[in-house]
This record gives structure tokens, sequence and C-alpha cells, in this order.
């Protein structure tokens, strides 16, 4: 059961982003083209996703077309979940603001640890969290994306970006050095200001103090703390006709203070709540873990549970290394417990894992089954986490014996360890911690958190500062991993079995929190996760099972389904390289003092600035196989199982590396690097290769299969198809469908009251869907007379992943709600059997998915169906969407149905 919503609900919405809505409509809005570069200039790995591309949305209306109520000088603040992908928007406005004229960018943030995370992912085209393209184009123009201390030699064909913490922004103004940044930077010419995290700037306002606006429009006041300073900046005059615009980015601003709300009364322009953000399955599940064993054990346990995960993984060809956290109170423990892990991982035993096996429960049960349904012996699991558990693949974060509140700060080395965590080469399994990674810390593949001590600091029933601390972490933690399942139409950036709870590869969704046995804490934690809105106020499991009477029906016994197959195109299946497109161009990499810049030869008219840099002239293969094979692995789209997709001749992924048909035969021009191939470090030959196949990456798609839908549609078995489903429905007041998650036989709506268990028409015991499925129901029950006039048998079934269809012409994989499958006797004493795909949707859904309907209307007249029996014979129809207010095409379509 899906329930997709891309409404902003009007309770979660943003005061100036009700403001747009209400003056321009949600359809006005929608419809509101995004920029070509937001796709070609932004990193193509990064997909928009919906809720990013209604983001836009409402900033390109409200900077082209709102008219009143707009500061002369835009003020906003995008008030966005964590984990919601925060530095991606800030990339895309950066490019869109660049094509309104502005150059100057002023990044500042409280912490010098996030300084150093943002500075990889928006100027460092080797960091595998780049958020732009390898060529950014804009109107035509190259631009580069120009780290600079100060404003004083902009460049005009450059984003010039300048990165500070607000602590040093704040010092650098107010007591001015020679090479500093100085108020009078910004008198020059107009700046974008964009603050991250931005509640810590709010000082002043919290305080009630005067300098909550920090400075107003013509005023010198001397800047107190960093919000006046922030302030004095914003408002400073300045020669150019373009005024200065502050975006404001944080997903904790407490808008329920009266201060705050009135700082930012009609500047809200986007509200996109951490409830959102679980009810659009982008992030894991939480789960809690409760022992009654001391912390070490508890981490020797979260241990093996991680090692089934990875294992879990690996099973579907995803190679995704699971994490761990282990969290101490104090500084000082974070040592000790590192140093008791490491003891205790080395001489774990077969018996210890016996012991362990004897009390697991839930899911850590669940690894022990799967270690000996596989065959793993104890003796084999403890090599293997021995061997990626040992001391070399730990990393402790200590802030320099400061916590992060405190102004403690991580080493670069291990910044660019925690920022690469995802990397196929990041060994790194187990993070130790205390209070240094609540902020800024982007981190995907978190399975496991292990509190390491057993506090509490609630007041008056109520979670305490810890409390909400440790549960941000979990909301940070609990970011969805990206993975793909064979045969899923289910995106990979969000949740798949929702709907499937039983499925062991729901293990993959969670993340499992360890704690001691301590209900009060435990409901305390809960109450904190509720109010960050990481977890629904409650849960409910619903059994979706197949009525007993239709399981005895002949339909069921010696019925079939038909359904098309994803096909692959024949020019695809000539591919055996690259291609001319790809293997004719030379790729141009410039390496200066550890970074790198990368840009393709494809313009033979660029002009490449390369200033008086050496050039050096190498193949792919010059920079040796592991080298190439290291950055290979860095990119899922060359994981062995994607290529093979790509070209399905290819063997081996040493192939791809080894062979001129595909990288041998790349030819590189590396500037900077030397006068040959051995005067470039293994650092450097890998950060070519990285930036060659990140140029190729974007080219990919040109070459290689293309898929469809086949028009042949092939028969299976009713009862191998559709079965018993346990349903997990998240539970939030106020919020979202109300009929989601319902019973007809308790629906809020009268008019959807119905007992389906007595309905011989309905295959499954109840509906608990949207509204929209509940009317579609209903419908059918007031028509079902008039089809048992005509078919012996009429069954309605729901598709709750069950049935899979592939688009035609794309390929694209689609799940129809529905299913009506009826049964008549022909004249000549055979059955003919009519299979109808039926998807009730939305109005606000239509335009998003108008290419189902294309699809379905086209099945009747492009389906070949082969199959017959000896009693009968099949045909395959689609109708067009259902939908409540607009049913005239639909009834129309249900008619030829009756008259056929």
């Amino acid at each position: 059961m899906t329930q997709t919503d891309c409404n902003t609900a009007p309770e979660t919405m943003g005061d100036l982003q009700m403001l747009l809505r209400d003056e321009f409509g949600r359809q006005g809005i929608e419809s509101t083209p995004l920029p070509a570069y937001l796709t070609s200039s932004l990193n193509p790995a990064m997909r928009l996703r919906d809720y990013q591309a209604e983001c836009f949305r409402y900033f390109i209306t409200y900077w082209e077309k709102l008219t009143f109520g707009k500061e002369a000088q835009p003020h906003l603040l995008f008030h966005m979940a964590t984990g919601s992908g925060k530095t991606l928007i800030m990339a895309g406005l950066m490019l869109y603001l660049y094509e309104k004229g502005y150059r100057n960018f002023l990044f500042f943030v409280s912490s010098t640890n996030i300084i150093d995370k943002t500075r990889d992912n928006l100027t460092n085209p080797v960091s595998p969290k780049y958020l732009f393209a390898h060529s950014i184009d804009i109107d035509q123009r190259k631009v580069v994306v120009r780290p600079v201390d100060d404003f004083g030699d902009s460049r005009d064909d450059c984003i010039n970006l300048c990165l500070t913490t607000t602590q040093g922004l704040h010092s650098a103004l107010n007591s001015p050095c020679e090479g500093g940044l100085t108020y009078d930077d910004f008198a020059s010419a107009s700046v974008v200001m964009i603050s991250d995290e931005a509640h810590h700037v709010n000082v002043a306002t919290k305080r009630g103090g005067k300098g909550s606006g920090g400075t107003s429009p013509g005023s010198v006041a001397e800047p107190v703390d960093w919000e006046s300073t922030v302030m004095r900046i914003f408002h400073t005059p300045h020669e150019s006709p373009l005024p200065n615009v502050l975006l404001d980015f944080t997903a904790t601003e407490d808008l329920t203070n009266p201060l705050i709300a009135a700082k930012y009364r009609n500047k809200v322009i986007f509200d996109y709540s951490l409830k959102r953000f679980r009810k659009d399955r982008y992030s894991k599940e939480i789960e809690v873990v409760q022992s009654d064993l001391p912390p070490i054990e508890r981490a020797l346990q979260a241990v093996v549970l991680s090692q089934y995960k990875r294992k879990l993984f690996a099973s579907i060809g995803q190679e995704i290394k699971p994490v761990m956290l282990l969290k101490s109170k104090r500084i000082a423990d974070n040592k000790v417990h590192y140093e008791q892990f490491v003891n205790a991982v080395s001489h774990m035993t077969a018996d210890d894992l016996s012991t362990m096996r004897g009390r697991a429960t839930g899911d850590l049960a669940e690894a022990f089954a799967y270690f000996e349904e596989k065959g793993i012996t104890a003796d084999n699991l403890l090599l293997e986490l021995r061997e990626d558990f040992k001391a070399d693949n730990l990393l402790v974060v200590d802030g320099g014996g400061k916590s992060q509140s405190a102004g403690g700060t991580i080493p670069r080395d291990k910044q660019l360890t925690l920022n690469t965590l995802e990397s196929p080469d990041n060994m790194t399994r187990v993070v130790f911690a205390v209070d240094m990674l609540n902020e800024g810390w982007d981190v995907l593949n978190l399975f496991d958190i292990v509190r390491l001590y057993d506090t509490r600091d609630s007041k008056d029933g109520r979670p305490g500062k810890t409390t909400m601390t440790e549960a941000q972490l979990i909301g940070r933690g609990a970011r969805y991993m990206p993975f793909k399942v064979p045969g899923s139409t289910v995106p990979a950036d969000k949740r798949k079995f929702d709907e499937d709870i039983t499925n062991r590869l729901r293990v993959l969704e969670k993340l499992h929190y360890h704690s001691s046995h301590n209900p009060r804490y435990i409901q305390e934690l809960h109450t904190a996760l509720v109010t960050t809105g990481i977890i629904p106020e409650s849960t409910v499991e619903l059994n979706l099972t197949l009525k007993e009477d239709f399981k005895k029906s002949r339909l069921y016994r010696e019925g079939y389904v038909l359904a098309n197959k994803c096909l692959t195109s024949e020019a695809g299946k000539e591919a055996t390289s690259l291609g001319d497109s790809i293997l004719s161009r030379c790729y141009k990499v410039v390496l200066d003092s550890g970074t790198m810049q990368s840009e393709s030869l494809i313009d033979a008219e660029a002009n490449y600035d390369t200033g008086e840099l050496s050039v050096l002239s190498v193949r792919m293969i010059g920079l040796g196989c592991h080298v190439v094979r290291a950055a290979v692995n860095r990119f899922e789209c060359y994981h062995y199982d994607n290529l093979s997709h790509l070209f399905p001749r290819l063997r081996s992924i040493d192939e791809f590396i080894t062979s001129a048909s595909y990288l041998a035969g790349i030819y590189i021009m590396v500037y900077g690097g030397g006068t040959d191939a051995a005067g470039l470090t293994q650092r450097q030959k890998l950060s070519v290769a990285i930036g060659v196949l990140s140029q190729i990456k974007p080219l990919l798609p040109r070459v290689g299969i293309s898929l469809k839908g086949s028009e042949e549609f092939v028969a299976h078995d009713i009862r191998s198809v559709f079965k018993d489903h346990v349903i997990r429905v998240s539970i939030d007041s106020g919020s979202g469908d109300g009929e989601y998650g319902r019973s007809m036989n308790d629906s809020l709506n009268p008019q959807f009251r119905s007992d389906l268990g007595k309905c011989i028409w309905h295959a499954y015991n109840d509906c608990y869907g949207t509204s929209e499925e509940k009317h579609l129901v209903k419908y059918f029950e007031s028509i079902y007379p008039r089809l048992r006039e005509k078919y012996e048998e009429v069954y309605l079934l729901r598709n709750e992943h069950d049935l899979k269809l592939w688009d035609f012409d794309t390929g694209a994989a689609f799940e129809p709600d529905y299913v009506l499958l009826m049964r008549r006797r022909g004249s000549d004493g055979a059955y003919d059997n009519i299979q109808i795909f039926i998807e009730p949707k939305g109005r606000h859904l239509r335009d998003k998915d108008a290419w189902k309907q294309r699809f379905l209307m086209s099945v009747r007249d492009r389906s070949v169906i082969h199959f017959s029996t000896h009693s009968g014979g099949y045909e395959v129809w689609g109708m067009p969407f259902f939908s409540s207010d607009e049913r005239a095409g639909f009834d129309v379509s249900i008619c030829r149905v009756l008259n056929s």
C-alpha cells in the first residue's frame, strides 16, 4: 500500500510559502519551469527529489513573480529537515543567483568542522560528495566556483565563494587584520549571504535585545554580537543595483518562540519538516534495542547485527558497508571505551557468540538464523569480525579534548574520513564520539548507534537537553542509505518495505539504537523523537489477507494473471565498447596544490586558462590498474552489475579497466602534474582517474542498451503472484490523509463504511487505503451487480507490489494499484478472461504521473497475448485514472467493458 502525497499540508507550510501558494496557486507554482542548469550543472548523481524541485519552484516564484510582500532586500528562511539536502539547495540557488547577476557569495556557519565539509562539497571536484557537475554552464558560459578569502579580486566569470565561521566573520570584521574581510568588502558590490545552521546566529533575538534585527538600513551601530554583525553586512549600502540577499538554512529553528517568530514573519519560504521527510520515505525507521548488559557487550551485539546487514547488502549486489557509532558521555570515557572495544573484539570466542545467540531476539535472532542458513560457522564469523572491526577500521573523534559546544574541532584528516564513510575505499566500521557529530555530519550508512552510558536528565516528565541532543543525533543517523533491490520499482533513495515488514531486507532500512534497559529513559527518548518528527506518534500493524472464499475459487486455483516484461533494445546488444563519442575525446585534469579541477575537452573553441603549467599526456591505463580500480569503486555506475546492463558483452571489471575498447583507451592531458607519469603521486593519480570518470559518467546513458516494455503479456499463476501482507502504518495526528491505515469498517467518513469481509467481489479482507482508494472500492460496490450480470466471476485485487508492468516505450516500471479479474463463458463454451489494470489518482498527482495513464490507455491495443488454455482465452485492458472528483473518462471506459 503506497501513500504518495506531494502536496504540502498547510499546517506544515511556512508563512511566505503559504502567501505564495495563495497568490499563485499550487498548480501555478508546480508548473514553474526549472532552469536547465539545475539539472545539467548540479552533480548528475544527485537527482533532484520532488520536494527539492518544489523548493526551487517556490524560490523562483518569489523572485520572479511576487510584487507585494517582497522586501527590497530579500531575507528568507529555508526551514528544512536534517538530511533533506540543504547544501544541494544552496548550490542550486548559487547557480540561479549567478544567472541573475550575483558574483559574491558568503557562506558562514558556527562550526569549523562544517566549514571544512562544505568547502569540499562545493569546491573540490574529487570529493565523493561534490555537488556540482564537472562542467558548470549557465547561459552558454562556463562558470567556476572559486574559493576566496575576501571579495577584493572577485572575477565576473566565477562564483566567488568565501567560507568562514560566524565567529571568525564577527572577529575579522570588528577586529580587522591585513588580508582579511572588512566591511569595505561589502560596500562595492552586492553579496549573497548563506547562513547555515542559522538558529545559532539569533543570539540577540532570543535575548529580546534590540539587536534582533542587527542594524537597520542606514544604521551604523557598532555590532556587539554575531547577529548584529550579520545584519550590518546585510544592510551595508553598496554601488551595485542588486540588493544584498540573506538566505538562512536550518532544521531546528524555534519558531514557537514569539521573538524568533517575529523575526521570520513572512520570511519562511519553504518548510519541509522531519515528519514530512519521514512520511515521504526518505529516512530509515528507528528501532530501539534494550538489554541488561555492560556497555561493551551491547556494542558486540551491534557488531554482529552490523555484519548481518553487510551480508544482506552483498546478497543483493550492493557494495555497502554499515557503520556504527559508539557514543560516550564524557571525553575521558571515549578512549577507555575504544580500548575496551578493541580488546573485546580480538578476544571474542565461539562460546561468546553462542551465549549471544541464546539471548537474541528480533533482528539479532534473524542474523544468527541467516548465518546458519548460509553455512557461516562461528569460527568463520569470528575471523570476519576481527578483520572488519580491527583497530585500523576504528575512528576516535574527541574534538581535541573539547566538545562541539565548547569549540572542539575535528582534525582535517578525520573530517575527511567522516565525510567519505560511504566510499568503498573508506574501511571505517566504527566511530567513537561524545558530542562532536550533532550538526553538520552527512552520513548515510550509519545503521547502529550504541549508547555507552545510562543517565537521564528529564525534568517534570519532559525530555532534558541531553535526550533531545540524542534524538537529534538519531535523526541525523536516520538518513536513508540508497540501495537498489532487484525487481523493485521503488526509487533507490526511498524505503521499500513499509508494506512488506516480514521481508528480511527490511532490516537494511532501520537504524538500531542500542541502550540499556531503562523504560523511563526510553519513554523520554520516544517523546523526544516524536517531537522532532523522526518517528510517528504511533504505528499499527495491519493484516491484508486474501479471503478464504477467494482462495477456494476456480479463478484463484486455476487462473492466471498476465504481465509484460522489461526488454533491452537490439542496438544495445551490439555495444562492445564505450563508443567513439567517449573514446575519441581528450580529457583534461588540472592539479594544483593537492586540489583538482577537471574539464572535458569537448569544445575545441573553449578557452582554457592553464597558465604556465607543465603538461603530461597519459593514457588511463598508464595511471596503474590498481589506481583505476580504486577510482572505479567510487562510482556505483561503474560497478559490474550496472555496466553489464550497458554492455552485455563485457566479461569483467578487469576487461573494463584494461581493454582499449573501454577505459584503457582513454587519453588524458594532466596539467601541473610533472613531466612524466612517474612524477605523479598515488594520490594525484587517483585524483586524475576520478576526475576523468566523473566526466565520462554523464555520457554513459548515451551508449549501451535502452529499455522498453514488451508488448507480449505472459501468464503467471494467480496464486503465485498475489499473497497475504502485513502492513505497518504510521499514525500522526492532524496531518495526512486520515483514511490511510483505517479499515473501511471504521472509516471516518460514513460514505466509505463497508464490511468488505462479506463482499464476495473483494478478494482481500479489507481496504486500508487512502480516501481515493476507498472511493474506488465503493464505486465497484455500486456497479458490481451490473458486472455480475455479464460475468460469472468478478474480483477486485489490491496490488501490493505483487504485479509489475513496464512502459512500452521507456521501460519505466509501474505497479498499478488494482487489478480487476473477470470470467465469463463464451458462446463456444470456453471462458473469456478479462484482466483490467486500474490506478486511483488524486488531482495533485495526475500531471506528474500522466505517462502511467498513457501507458494504461494503450494496453488493450498494443498488448499481444499468445497464451490460452483448453478452456479459455485472455485479454488485458487498462483504464484511465480513477479520480473521485473527475470520473467521466473512467465511467465511459467501464461502459465499454459492460458493452463488450
